[in-house]
C-alpha cells in the first residue's frame, strides 16, 4: 500500500519542489536582508510537498478511464487501490497542506495556497479535454514560489516572481514535450521528461548561485540527483 501511495504521488519529484521552495525563501530573506528562515521554509516545503501529492493523486482519479486504455500499469487501472481511496487521499493531502500553512507568519499563504490549489484541481479535470490546459500545469509551479513568498514575509518580490516565471515557462516546456511523447509510437526511447523534471533544481541552484552565492549550485546539483534516485523506484511521470 505504502509503494502504491508513493507512486500515486509521484513522490520522487518532490526534491524538485524542495528546492522551488528554497530558492523563493532565499531570494526573499535576501531581499529584505535577513537570514533564511529554515523553520518556517521547512514548513512551506512540506505544506507545497502534500499539495504536489494531492494534485497527483488527483490526476490519476481524474485519468483513470485513459490510463485504463494507455496506461494500465498506473496503480488505480492495475487495481492495486480504488478510485474513490485515492480521490480521498488527495482531498486529505490538500488539507494536511493547508494546516501546515497555517503554522507560517503570514495568512496571505494560505490565501495564495487556495488559488494554487484550484489551479491544480482544474488542471487535473480539464488538462484531457484542451492543449491549453498546459498553461495551467506551468502556473501551478509559479504558485509555489508565490506561497512561499507570501507565507514568509506576506509578499512576493520581484526576484522571487521572475524565478517563478522562469520555472512557469519551464514547466511549460516539460508538459509540452510530454504532450508530443505521449502522441509518438515508443516515445523517444530516452528518459527525456524525467530528466527534465530533475533539472528543476539545478534552474533554480544555477540562479541563486548568480544571484547570491556560487555556494548554491551545490544545492541544485544535489537536487538533481535526489530526483534521478527516486525515479529509479518511484516513476517521475
Amino acid at each position: 500500500m505504502l509503494k502504491t501511495a508513493l507512486a500515486l504521488g509521484r513522490v520522487s519529484n518532490l526534491p524538485t519542489v524542495w528546492m522551488n521552495v528554497l530558492c523563493a525563501s532565499a531570494l526573499t530573506a535576501a531581499s529584505f536582508g535577513l537570514a533564511l528562515p529554515v523553520g518556517t521554509a521547512i514548513l512551506v516545503a512540506l505544506a507545497m510537498s502534500f499539495f504536489y501529492a494531492a494534485g497527483m493523486c488527483l490526476n490519476d482519479y481524474c485519468d483513470r478511464h485513459w490510463d485504463a486504455e494507455r496506461q494500465p500499469f498506473r496503480p488505480i487501472p492495475a487495481g492495486k487501490i480504488s478510485a474513490p481511496t485515492v480521490l480521498s487521499l488527495s482531498l486529505g493531502l490538500f488539507c494536511v497542506g493547508f494546516a501546515l500553512l497555517l503554522l507560517t507568519p503570514s495568512a496571505r499563504g494560505v490565501i495564495a495556497a487556495c488559488v494554487l490549489a484550484a489551479l491544480i484541481v482544474a488542471y487535473d479535470y480539464l488538462h484531457k479535454k484542451h492543449w491549453a490546459t498546459v498553461v495551467l500545469m506551468a502556473l501551478t509551479r509559479l504558485g509555489v514560489y508565490a506561497v512561499a513568498g507570501f507565507a514568509l514575509a506576506g509578499t512576493v518580490t520581484t526576484a522571487v516572481t521572475v524565478m517563478g516565471l522562469i520555472q512557469c515557462v519551464y514547466t511549460l516546456l516539460v508538459t509540452v514535450v510530454a504532450r508530443l511523447e505521449n502522441s509518438r509510437a515508443g516515445g523517444y526511447g530516452f528518459p527525456v521528461i524525467p530528466w527534465m523534471i530533475a533539472c528543476m533544481g539545478l534552474v533554480d541552484g544555477i540562479a541563486l548561485a548568480i544571484l547570491l552565492s556560487p555556494a548554491w549550485l551545490i544545492a541544485g546539483v544535489v537536487t538533481l540527483v535526489l530526483t534521478r534516485w527516486g525515479q529509479k523506484y518511484v516513476r517521475g511521470d
